[in-house]
């Protein structure tokens, strides 16, 4: 097979003076010995930077956990903090939450749960310590409806339980926790096809469960990345960023369990690590927490999401022409390097910097150093062993899967600042023709700088090191090459978060309800009624939404749903009118937004089918704004 790609290729198919070789088609990118000289090179080119730039430097010191200290963490993570310890008598909340979970997700947090409780009876807290099995025996039986601690006797009557709730199954909010012992429901969609519908961990089981989970093994990198894509979902795909914080939160809880069960079917270990607090600079530029530069800079650009150091870096590289060959892999001189580090840390926020004085190869060599210098890895050190072992999983789609959930779980200012680093990757790559600089290239040349991790000491790569280096440079493949499938929130949990707010209001109404009976307050019962008989949009006939624009015209458009109408058709309505400052409206600055029903807010995608999304929450408003307002 080698000797039939270099003949194919003999044209474009080279080597650099250096060793490394490239390879035009970005497609088939193979991991091999040859570029892996890339990988080596760059490492060297750290040691050196390090050498030269770093005198003392803190390592953060990585903490070995207690036992069930680990665990314990981990649930305050996923939001069930109150399943024990003091306030675990208030777990009505996450009795909601649990009753949306998944067959494999409820085992994740099982396990977890007894641990803890273990560890707790051990230490003899004197807390109120659940039993494992009474938490889920709630759900066992009634497969994901929520009991009512008002009713005494629960735990007894779980049966008669069953009776009662059957009212309140929406079914629209099937999970699938028995449907999805089937492979088949998985096999509609092509291989190439990411299934967003069920969870992955529930998609891993019935592999697993089934002969299908024989194909396509083997995670390694040396063959060619398949072409994965997204099936139009009729209800809109939600980005990240399309929804608000609250659900946003839920989000990252389910995330993080439904990650644990992915790691956990496919024999992976989960951990997270656990950093020590360590002392770091609270100004400047490099080696500056994400957090601090961030909030410095909004000081400067009020509203800005990424150092604008990093930015204006990245700005300063594309000027010049990212056509020259060897961008990102040939290093600035080191000795150059420290003392232009020196000079913007001086020069940089009072705007005297002179970056006519920057070579391109300068700035590249700046970039890598700013993101290796970060007090925290950007992979955060939570997650950063999370995302090396992303190399493990069997398939290349339940790679893909892990990394996605990953995304999720870091905090936005790393999401976002290495979004617009992988941004920048892919148009370096778009002009791999002319910079020789190839998909694998650029992973290879960047792994190293995302990867190993000063703060954590080397001993992390050298132990295995060549394996941890082609499994690096391979997750960096992955991370550029699918960036777009990976900043998308997949259904399934988007519909476990709608499941969870439609309960929580369930049990909300209950409680006024309640506390209304108790009153018994006439006044207020009258009251109640006339408003039940004046409600805004009586006028609203069915079939039909109300569409408003508050920030941005008075009038509001009925509009009569079809099975083709679409978000952006809406919008495109909206647009035509001449009302308000509606005129001085571009296409791409506003969005039509389904707020309230069974979700706080998200923001749709243009090809969102309305009458599939209305029917899939018809209490919800619906309201054209700007991303801003």
């Amino acid at each position: 097979r080698r000797s039939g790609q270099y003949t194919m290729n003999h044209d474009h198919s080279k080597k650099t003076p250096d060793g490394a070789s490239f390879d035009r088609s970005g497609s088939q990118d193979s991991l091999d010995e040859l570029s892996m000289d890339d990988y080596w090179k760059e490492l060297e080119n750290i040691h050196e930077t390090r050498g030269n730039n770093h005198e003392d430097r803190v390592a953060i010191v990585v903490k070995e956990p207690d036992e069930g200290e680990l665990e314990e963490e981990w649930l305050k993570e996923a939001g069930l903090s109150n399943l024990f310890g003091e306030s675990s008598g208030d777990s009505q909340e996450s009795v909601v939450f649990l009753s949306t979970l998944t067959r494999t997700q409820k085992a994740a947090v099982e396990k977890r749960v007894e641990t803890v409780t273990q560890t707790m009876r051990k230490k003899n807290k004197q807390y109120q310590i659940p039993d494992v099995r009474d938490i889920f025996r709630l759900q066992n039986d009634s497969k994901g409806k929520v009991y009512d601690e008002n009713e005494p006797s629960t735990a007894k009557t779980s049966e008669n339980k069953n009776e009662t709730q059957d009212e309140t199954k929406d079914p629209k909010f099937s999970l699938g926790t028995d449907d999805q012992k089937s492979p088949l429901e998985d096999m509609q969609f092509p291989d190439t096809d990411i299934n967003l519908e069920i969870s992955f961990a529930e998609q891993a089981a019935n592999l697993k469960d089934s002969s299908v989970g024989k194909m396509c093994k083997g995670g390694g990198g040396d063959t060619l990345l398949p072409n994965f894509r997204l099936p139009k979902d009729k209800t809109g795909t939600t980005k990240i960023g399309d929804l608000a914080p609250q659900d946003m939160k839920k989000v990252c809880s389910l995330a993080l369990i439904e990650l644990t069960a992915l790691y956990e079917i496919l024999g992976t270990e989960f951990k997270q690590q656990k950093a020590v607090k360590i002392k770091t600079k609270d100004s400047g530029l490099f080696g500056v927490p994400l957090s601090v530069l961030l909030e410095q800079d909004q000081k400067k650009v009020p509203g800005t999401k990424i150092p604008l150091i990093f930015q204006k870096l990245i700005a300063q590289i594309e000027e010049a022409t990212l056509e020259t060959e060897g961008l990102l892999r040939i290093p600035g001189v080191a000795a150059r390097i420290k003392s232009l580090c020196q000079e913007l840390e001086a020069k940089f926020y009072e705007g005297t910097f002179n970056w006519e004085n920057v070579k391109q190869h300068d700035a590249a060599s700046l970039l890598k150093l700013f993101i290796r210098e970060l007090p925290q890895p950007l992979l955060t050190v939570e997650y950063l062993k999370a995302f090396q072992d992303v190399q493990n999983l069997p398939t290349k789609k339940q790679q893909l899967q892990a990394l996605n959930l990953l995304v999720l779980l870091l905090p936005e200012a790393n999401r976002d600042t290495l979004k617009v680093l992988l941004e920048f990757l892919q148009r370096v790559i778009d002009h791999r023709d002319k910079n020789k600089m190839t998909l694998k290239n650029v992973a290879m040349v960047m792994a190293p700088n995302l990867f190993t991790f000063h703060g954590l000491g080397s001993k992390t790569i050298e132990q295995s090191e060549f394996v941890m280096a082609a499994g690096t440079a391979n997750v960096m493949r992955f991370l550029i090459q699918y960036q777009k499938l990976l900043w998308t929130i997949p259904k399934f949990i988007v519909n476990q978060v709608r499941k969870q707010n439609t309960e929580s209001q369930k049990k909300e109404k209950k409680d006024k309800a309640m506390k209304k009976l108790l009153k018994k307050m006439a006044y207020d019962r009258e009251k109640h009624e006339k408003q039940e008989k004046t409600p805004n949009d009586a006028d609203v006939p069915q079939g039909v939404i109300r569409v408003q624009a508050p920030h941005l015209s008075k009038v509001s458009m009925a509009i009569q749903l079809t099975e083709e109408l679409k978000a952006g058709d809406i919008v495109a309505r909206f647009l035509s009118q001449k009302s308000g400052n509606v005129q001085t409206l571009k296409k791409e600055e506003v969005f039509l937004y389904e707020i309230g029903g069974n979700i706080g807010e998200r923001c749709l995608d243009d090809d969102t089918y309305m009458k599939d999304l209305y029917q899939l929450n018809p209490n919800a408003e619906w309201v054209i704004k700007s991303k801003q307002s």
